[in-house]
C-alpha cells in the first residue's frame, strides 16, 4: 500500500509515528500482518507492505486508515515469485 500525507497529515507531522502505530494496531486487529514500513522518496511519502487475509480486508484497512484524513492510499495487489511462476505457466498459446 502506497500511501501520501495530506496538508492535515503534515500539518500534524509529529504525530506521524504514532499514526504509524495506530495503524500497524488496527490492522492487526483486522487479521492483517504488516510486515514492512518504510519512508519513501517519489511519488509516494511511504510504503506499507502488508498481509491480508482477503482483498477484501484490505480495502477496509485502507479506507479506513483513510478515513482519518492524514493519508491517503493506493493498494497494489502482489503476486509471490511461485504463484507468478504458475500464472505464467498457464497462460494459452
Amino acid at each position: 500500500m502506497g500511501g501520501c500525507q495530506t496538508q492535515q497529515g503534515v500539518e500534524n507531522i509529529e504525530d506521524s509515528a504514532d499514526r504509524v502505530d495506530d495503524a500497524k494496531a488496527l490492522a492487526e486487529s483486522m487479521g492483517c500482518e504488516v510486515t514492512a514500513f518504510y519512508l519513501t522518496f517519489g511519488q509516494y511519502d511511504m510504503v506499507v507492505v502488508l498481509e491480508a487475509p482477503d482483498d477484501e480486508t484490505a480495502a477496509r484497512l485502507a479506507l479506513r486508515v483513510e478515513k482519518s484524513g492524514a493519508v491517503t492510499t493506493e493498494t497494489l495487489k502482489a503476486f509471490p515469485e511461485g504463484d507468478y511462476r504458475e500464472i505464467i505457466a498457464d497462460i494459452p498459446e
